[in-house]
Parts: structure tokens; sequence; C-alpha cells
């Protein structure tokens, strides 16, 4: 247990020093935190998803139980929260996508391969990005106010979108792509996740993360809601050895960063998806080596 608080803690230490630089930065001197949101949504964030995608070394043999995994999670998350916001009357747009969907890349990628080396983390690679499209697809449509034309659209005008097919596109017909141009994805791409989590910290200084009743329970399904869907995944799919222990403990992680970002990015009201991230990484310095304990004796 302890092995597994130290190596948590040292892979969220990155993410917290980020966060606290921009809250200290927006405190010191004024930030435009819809300026950043549209700068790292608009571009920094389509180039890391079309390389991503275009380097992906995803198997149809890989992609099968993960896919069907991942639907499993989401929609029945999905669905949860729609219970919830009819139940409590609130508007799940800027829910939804924290409890949703989970920090499988930043933190769950050196989280395996501190884990269990090389298998873990291809593992986890191949969730990731899995997750992510939908997050850049299905993502959207929540953010629009549901499957209509609006959310469609919204959908269909996003660049991440755009370079997400593209990125796939090029992957599954073996289109080269210049090194240049590349080599220009990666550099930009590597910026996204920092810059993110700069925002977050950014939001901070203008707005404490809160406890409200939808906090608490967006917190509670993304966490406990989310290992007890996990649990069930494994079994309805019979998943085994190292990718049962990975869906166990990524079905679990702190809300996904860029979760937050884009419902401030088409000003959706924010400050619930703010205070879940903030709070759930926080707290993952303890549920994350729980999450691991607990997997190791189901």
């Amino acid at each position: 247990m302890l092995s597994y608080f130290l190596d948590t803690l040292s892979v969220l230490l990155p993410l917290f020093a980020v966060i606290a630089g921009g809250w200290m930065m927006s405190a010191a001197a004024p930030i435009s935190e819809d300026t950043l949101s549209r700068v790292l949504v608009d571009f920094f964030m389509p180039l890391l998803v079309f390389v991503s995608l275009y380097e992906s070394t995803v198997s149809q043999d890989d992609m099968g139980d993960l896919l069907a995994t991942v639907l499993f999670l989401m929609l029945s998350t999905y669905l949860i929260v729609v219970v919830y916001g009819r139940i409590a009357g609130r508007d799940i747009r800027g829910l939804a996508l924290p409890v949703i969907f989970m920090n499988s890349g930043f933190l769950g990628f050196p989280l395996m391969q501190l884990w269990s080396g090389s298998e873990a983390l291809n593992i986890i690679i191949v969730f990731d990005q899995i997750y992510g499209l939908f997050l850049f697809s299905f993502g959207f449509l929540i953010i629009g106010g549901g499957f209509n034309l609006k959310g469609l659209m919204l959908s269909l005008k996003s660049p991440i979108l755009i370079a997400a097919v593209l990125g796939f596109l090029f992957h599954l017909f073996r289109i080269p792509v210049p090194g240049t141009i590349l080599e220009t994805c990666r550099f930009a791409g590597a910026a996204a996740a920092p810059l993110a989590a700069f925002i977050v910290g950014g939001s901070l200084s203008m707005r404490r993360p809160k406890i409200d009743a939808a906090v608490f329970w967006g917190i509670l399904l993304r966490i406990g809601v989310g290992f007890l869907l996990g649990i069930a995944a494994v079994y309805l799919f019979r998943l085994e050895g190292l990718t049962r222990t990975v869906v166990l403990v990524a079905a679990a992680l702190p809300s996904a960063v860029f979760s937050y970002v884009l419902p401030a990015r088409y000003g959706i009201d924010s400050s619930d998806a703010q205070s879940i991230v903030v709070l759930t990484t926080a707290l993952g310095i303890i549920t994350i080596p729980l999450s691991f304990v607990l997997a190791s004796l189901i």
C-alpha cells in the first residue's frame, strides 16, 4: 500500500505543480481563461489528437474487448448522470464530462508503467485512445445539449473531431505524412496537457473549488460508481490478467483535465467541472492506491 501511495504521489506532483503555477500567475496578473481555452481546444489539442491517432499501434485484437468495455463504462455513467440531472433539476452539460471521462492518459500512462511495465502501459494506451475518440465526439454532443442538431453541428465544427477523423483515416490507409509535419504536431501536442492543467489553476484564482450536492455526487460517481462499473465490466466481458486490473483502476481514476476545458471553451458553466477535476485529482493520492489494492482482491 505504501509503495502504491508513493508512486501515485510522484505521478501527481507535476500535475499539482502546473496547476499551482496557473493559480499563482493568474493571481499576480489577469490572464484570459477564454483565450487560453480557445488556444488549447482549437490549436494544441487537435495537433495532439492527429499525431496520436496517426501513430497509434492499436491492433484489432486489442480493440475489441476494450472498445466494448469503454462503451459500457461511458454509456452507463452517462445514463446515471442523466438520471441525477433530472432528479436534481440540474443542467448536466457542465457536470457530465468530468464524471464520464477519466484521466487515463496523463495519469494512467505513468501509473501503469510504474505498476507493471510495458504490457500494462500498452493496455491503458488502447483504453485511453478509445476514450479520447468519444471525448471529442460524444463529449461535444453532451455540451451541445444532447443528440440534437446543435450538438451534432458543434461536434462537426470542432477542430478536434476533424483532426481525429484525419488521424484515423491517414493511419487506416497508411497515407504518408512528411516528417516535419509530424514533428510539429508532436512538439505542439506535448503542450496540450500542461496547458490544460495551467488553465485549471488559473480558474482557481478566480473561483475556488466548491463542494455542493452536484460536486459531491460528481466525485462519488467518478470514483466510487466508476470502480463498481469497472467490476461489472470485467465480469461482463470476462477480462483477465493485466487487462482486468488496468480496467478496474482506470475506471476509478480522477476526472480528465480536458473535461473542464471543453465546457469552458463553449461558454458552459464549468464551475462544477472545475471542482470535480481538482478534488478528484487531490483525492487520487488516496483513491488510486486503494483501487490497486481492491483490484488485487477481486
